[in-house]
């Protein structure tokens, strides 16, 4: 008989000392301790989840409850809401994690409500007022501001955010009362408009944005061009990427079913976040010498689609068998070399 591998290897010495009923009995045995051992370390689930975040909850509250409710060997989330905004969180399983930079990277929207009269140290309405005015700015004011931030723009991040800081969080060192100062970034912002003003003290406000952006500045910096005071009261992100309210499932929903099939049907492939990049489709022996490694020649016609559908001068490509990604990389001289490959599923 061939001796057991792994787990099982332990019991190699009652598979020669007993009889067939006894190596019945311990390869069963073997078979419960691998079962608990893929129970510990979750089971190889792939792709993005477009979760709606509810309120009241940190990013990483949401994946963990998630990483439970799927038995998920692996999960992330593709960019940070803060706990008093709701909205679009992408979720990635197993090996929709190897794209995780691309939600991050992604163009994003938010809906916003700015309460205006009140400034907080956090720029939101978690944190403790820091002054107050009885100036209110215009419908007319707000509108005209806003020109001013459609572009690139240089902004300053919030002193609460998770940027670092001779390697502590910003938001630490606020929290302790520490002086320091956030060098300013460079930001896109595609466009913004107001959606409506139900009083004299809120504006709502939709922004299209690229990475790296924040509401909570906006709201801080708008006030201050303004001659007013001003923080966000109400926070929703409503697209990133390709991930849009249409497609989002609610964590209530998710929480309130245990049928699997279900629970995976709401996942989306791992090439859901990869917009942008020409996809070309091969077959299972060219997938197969991929995984392990190694390029591929592709026939012309591929090559002439995929020359057709880049942009630009960007040699980027996504490889697909069967519909399941198999890995990111390079067209050069007609062949594809893969720099990021996805485990068959």
């Amino acid at each position: 008989m061939t001796q057991p591998a792994g787990p099982l290897k332990a019991l190699a010495s009652e598979f020669q000392m007993t009889g067939q009923a006894g190596v019945r009995t311990a390869w069963a045995a073997g078979e419960r301790l691998l079962a608990r051992q893929r129970k510990r370390k979750g089971d190889p689930v792939t792709g993005w989840l477009n979760l709606i975040k509810p309120l009241d909850m940190t990013s990483t509250d949401a994946v963990a409850i998630l990483k439970r409710k799927y038995n998920a060997a692996k999960v992330g989330h593709g960019g940070t809401l803060d706990p008093l905004a709701d909205g679009i969180l992408p979720i990635a399983f197993g090996e929709a994690t190897k794209t995780v930079q691309w939600a991050m990277d992604a163009e994003k929207e938010y809906v916003f409500t700015i309460r205006w009269g009140i400034s907080t140290d956090s720029q939101d309405a978690e944190g403790e007022v820091a002054a107050t005015s009885d100036a209110r700015p215009t419908r007319e004011a707000v509108a005209e501001a806003l020109k001013a931030y459609v572009g690139t723009i240089e902004q300053v991040p919030p002193k609460y955010s998770a940027i670092k800081v001779n390697g502590e969080r910003a938001y630490d060192l606020a929290r302790e009362g520490e002086d320091f100062e956030l060098k300013p970034r460079e930001v896109e912002v595609y466009a913004a408009e107001i959606l409506g003003a139900p009083d004299r003290d809120h504006t709502v406000i939709h922004v299209t944005s690229g990475k790296g952006f924040y509401v909570r500045a906006m709201a801080r910096d708008l006030a201050f061009d303004l001659g007013c005071e001003g923080h966000i009261s109400q926070l929703q992100r409503t697209r990133v990427g390709n991930f849009g309210s249409a497609t989002a499932v609610p964590l209530s929903r998710i929480q309130e079913t245990d049928d699997r099939e279900e629970l995976l049907g709401f996942l989306q492939p791992v090439q859901a976040i990869l917009t942008g990049i020409p996809e070309i489709g091969i077959g299972r022996d060219d997938a197969a010498q991929i995984r392990h490694g190694q390029g591929i020649l592709l026939m012309p016609h591929l090559v002439e689609r995929w020359r057709a559908e880049r942009a630009g001068d960007d040699r980027s490509a996504l490889v697909t068998c069967d519909g399941e990604a198999v890995a990111l990389g390079e067209v050069r001289a007609g062949r594809f070399e893969p720099a990021r490959v996805f485990a068959a599923s």
